[in-house]
């Protein structure tokens, strides 16, 4: 914290206080990430600092039946981006963020909301008292095995508003896949029907992009739908407890029942339905969160955790700017920024 130039020691120390108790007094709204985030060494500066996040890696590894410290920190036979392996991977990282931030603030940071994206939502679950990170870790492992296995199709990211792109996407065939913002609309459907929708996008809405997502299926559309009646059967199989916390449900953009048969409707409905993160920041909103922290995953080119930039900062910052508010955007994401959240907050 900064001191006040000039106050003495005193005075200092009830200011640090004050912003102290303002901090722990704000509403705080944590957030997952989804696909896309992954990448060849996260996790690896984490468990050199944080002793919990090795025991996160570790217990993953027996989970899973794999390593996931070497599929995450090397990732040798070139798996990490195949959906099968990259949504368990992309839990344990998060997770294991989750605990460090923890371990570093010693516990006394808590958030009033929670989301992730698409595969997020489950960290966002763990984080929120309904599922342990073992069951999630298995339930997610099953939902990668099965879209990567029976999807098929492709995305589109588009600058599209909703109403412009599903007129576009029932034309062709297609789904939409998500709403991240009001301008920014996922359309997935086949190859070749994509591609004749591609055309009509170049042609008809002069001025918008849309730009291909590696993905293995069209993901959140009915292209889903098998894959969706499989994954029933094991959420079926799987005990989920009340919620502890308040917790965005991708598939309604509201926030998730605390009856857990509810929790596992939703969780069923969200493999073949938009992801609505457009509804799910306009309700974290309403409730006036104040502090936003970011767990989990990265982009950028350059290798290494140290050069990752967050996921969600982009889509999170336009969302406070449309929606007319304010609020401090923290990234937990690697071991620096968990070590600067920790301090920023605490």
């Amino acid at each position: 914290h900064r001191c006040i130039l000039g106050a003495s020691l005193p005075e200092q120390i009830s200011y640090v206080l004050a912003v102290r108790v303002k901090i722990l007094d704000s509403k705080i709204f944590f957030i997952f990430p989804g696909q896309g985030s992954q990448y060849r060494g996260m996790g690896a500066d984490l468990v050199e600092q944080f002793p919990c996040a090795r025991e996160i890696f570790d217990q993953a590894s027996e989970v899973v039946g794999y390593n996931m410290t070497e599929l995450c920190f090397k990732d040798p036979k070139g798996q990490l981006d195949s959906t099968q392996f990259t949504q368990p991977a992309l839990l344990t990282h998060q997770v294991a963020c989750l605990e460090s931030f923890k371990s570093e603030s010693k516990g006394i940071v808590q958030p009033t909301v929670l989301a992730g994206h698409s595969v997020g939502e489950y960290s966002a679950l763990v984080a929120g008292g309904a599922l342990s990170f073992e069951t999630a870790l298995r339930l997610v492992k099953h939902r990668g095995e099965l879209m990567g296995k029976l999807g098929k199709g492709t995305m589109l990211a588009t600058t599209l508003d909703f109403e412009s792109a599903i007129k576009l996407a029932d034309k062709h065939y297609c789904g939409i896949g998500g709403c991240n913002l009001p301008q920014q609309t996922v359309i997935a459907g086949e190859h070749d029907d994509l591609e004749a929708l591609m055309d009509d996008l170049t042609q008809f809405y002069p001025g918008k992009r849309g730009i291909r997502l590696k993905t293995e299926g069209a993901f959140h559309t009915y292209l889903m739908v098998g894959a969706a009646q499989e994954f029933r059967k094991i959420l079926d199989g799987v005990e989920f407890r009340d919620l502890e916390t308040d917790v965005l449900s991708n598939y309604t953009g509201t926030f998730h029942e605390v009856d857990s048969a509810a929790i596992r409707s939703r969780l069923f409905f969200q493999l073949f339905n938009p992801v609505r993160w457009v509804d799910c920041m306009e309700a974290a909103m309403d409730k006036e969160v104040e502090i936003i922290v970011e767990f989990g995953g990265g982009i950028g080119k350059e290798e290494g955790p140290e050069n990752k930039r967050p996921n969600l900062e982009s889509i999170t910052r336009k969302s406070l700017k449309m929606n007319q508010r304010e609020a401090l955007y923290v990234p937990a994401i690697n071991a620096s920024s968990i070590s600067s959240a920790a301090e920023k907050l605490t």
